[in-house]
């Protein structure tokens, strides 16, 4: 790496909310010591008075109690206080088995219109949002289109919502719009490709300086250590959530997001190595096992 190039702890990487940090910082016994809170959150530009109205406001929505003062304070989590870091296990998964060659595509696009009255307009806002989370594209008003199979879960989410008797849905090997038949050229149309793959340029350029720096000679400490998870894992949700994971055959050869997870996998497996090796589960953040399960599953997960 030269003297140039980014660095884990460059300021020009995006800003880390302090909300998420003490999500990320969540131990595997529900608990956050106050006194790596606040080191970490030292490493990423961030003040003790931040710190401190974060945790209040944590406490005062019921997602956390405090016990103690200072650093030497203990938070532990609430049943209902979830990990804003943790990542989408079966999308991940499905992603690397995507990157193995595991997860072809068989051709079809599934096809979903609906025509929700203006009266359930929030079951209306809810089902499209759930479409473009699982990866579908609008083709015109009311008419999305994917090439996963998501059907079931859209009827499971239309079900909840109370609109399922309004959803249409189809499928077809020959799609066309306007003059585009070509799949590819139908893909590179409907989706963003270009910015989903500057998002994965930037993943992979963060996990690149991450494994330099671990290959360094001079050793993180705990601090540094968790404050290079917590921006690889903050770095890899940005780059994940707004990827529809369209089927290789689909995408430019090659793909940036399959490089990307190929150097975030790596960098988490040394991360996981060097995080307290031999201790028990509840010793270090949810984050590492999080992670590293994910993306070290089987292939046939």
């Amino acid at each position: 790496m030269n003297a140039t190039s980014p660095t884990p702890e460059d300021a020009s990487w995006p800003p880390i909310p302090t909300r998420l940090l003490v999500h990320a910082l969540v131990r595997g016994d529900g608990t956050v010591d106050a006194g790596e809170l606040y080191s970490v959150a030292g490493l990423l530009g961030m003040t003790d008075q931040q710190v401190r109205l974060c945790v209040k406001r944590l406490v005062k929505e019921g997602r956390f109690t405090h016990e103690g003062r200072g650093r030497k304070a203990v938070l532990r989590a609430t049943p209902d206080a979830t990990g804003a870091l943790d990542p989408d296990v079966g999308f991940v998964r499905h992603a690397y088995r995507q990157d193995r060659g595991l997860a072809p595509w068989d051709g079809v696009w599934r096809l979903f219109a609906f025509a929700v009255p203006e009266s359930l307009r929030t079951a209306r806002d809810a089902l499209r949002d759930t479409l473009l989370h699982l990866g579908s594209a609008p083709l015109q008003g009311g008419l999305y289109v994917c090439a996963n199979a998501i059907t079931p879960l859209v009827e499971i989410r239309a079900r909840e919502l109370g609109v399922l008797s309004t959803l249409t849905h189809l499928t077809s090997t020959d799609l066309r719009v306007g003059e585009l038949t070509d799949p590819t050229a139908l893909a590179a149309a409907l989706w963003p490709l270009d910015e989903i793959s500057a998002r994965h340029v930037r993943l992979a350029d963060l996990a690149r300086a991450c494994l330099a720096r671990l290959d360094a000679p001079e050793a993180l400490t705990g601090p540094e250590r968790l404050t290079m998870a917590v921006r690889l894992a903050a770095a890899f949700t940005e780059a994940m959530e707004p990827d529809p994971l369209l089927p290789p055959e689909l995408l430019p050869r090659p793909w940036a997001g399959a490089e990307a997870r190929r150097l975030a996998a790596a960098c988490w497996s040394a991360l996981a190595e060097a995080d307290a090796p031999g201790g028990p589960p509840s010793s270090g953040p949810r984050l590492f096992a999080l992670y590293d399960g994910v993306m070290d599953g089987p292939d046939d997960a």
